[in-house]
């Protein structure tokens, strides 16, 4: 059933995969503060990078893009008033059409900092209207903060998953390197878009 569900991408058809892939995510040098990360494949062939803020200068912003730079996602923090008297902090996460226009893709809820915790999930959920599926949400369960987790459907199950191997633990932290197990013809351009954003929320490579 969830191959039948990812027959609809939702950023773009180029990034679904028939068969499940396992790609790695390596922060850039600590040397550069908030610079992002490479995400690459078996082969060490860079697939994804993400920019922080540290290179995009602007905090609560992050931009995905493809191996040859493109852009293809740009998240954002929404901010204001409103904001600052919900019990919610959210995230959106933009695409360009034809045209050139920003398009919402999806958006992302977090609790608040004074709240947020292993008990409070983080809910994602697809806003763009090109995804034609009525289960469009999406949860983050385990914790990210340690590597382990995952990504689950409204039906429970699991999308992607993300994970440190031992040997890699024992070289540098799981925060350094860590792989994520993409299921069968899912988006992978938007599984590493809430990536970035849950690198931001737990003060990853992607923040300054």
């Amino acid at each position: 059933m969830a191959a039948k569900q990812s027959m609809i991408p939702i950023v773009s058809k180029a990034f679904c995969s028939s068969s499940e892939v396992v790609l790695f995510v390596r922060r850039r040098p600590r040397v550069v503060n908030g610079g992002g990360f490479v995400v690459t494949d078996c082969k060490q062939m860079a697939i994804f990078s993400v920019d922080g803020c540290g290179i995009l200068g602007k905090k609560e912003e992050l931009i995905l893009r493809d191996a040859h730079g493109n852009p293809l996602l740009l998240m954002r923090r929404k901010g204001g008033i409103i904001e600052a008297l919900s019990m919610t902090r959210q995230w959106k996460g933009y695409r360009n059409d034809f045209l050139g226009s920003q398009k919402l893709v999806f958006s992302l809820k977090e609790p608040n900092t004074s709240c947020l915790s292993k008990t409070n999930p983080i809910r994602i959920s697809i806003e763009s209207k090109d995804y034609c599926n009525n289960n469009g949400n999406f949860e983050i369960r385990g914790d990210f903060h340690d590597r382990d987790c995952s990504i689950v459907n409204s039906r429970g199950d699991a999308i992607a998953q993300i994970g440190v191997e031992e040997e890699v633990e024992q070289v540098m932290t799981g925060r350094d390197l860590y792989h994520v197990s993409i299921k069968p013809g899912i988006d992978q351009a938007f599984v590493f878009g809430v990536i970035a954003v849950l690198d931001y929320i737990y003060d990853g490579s992607t923040r300054c």
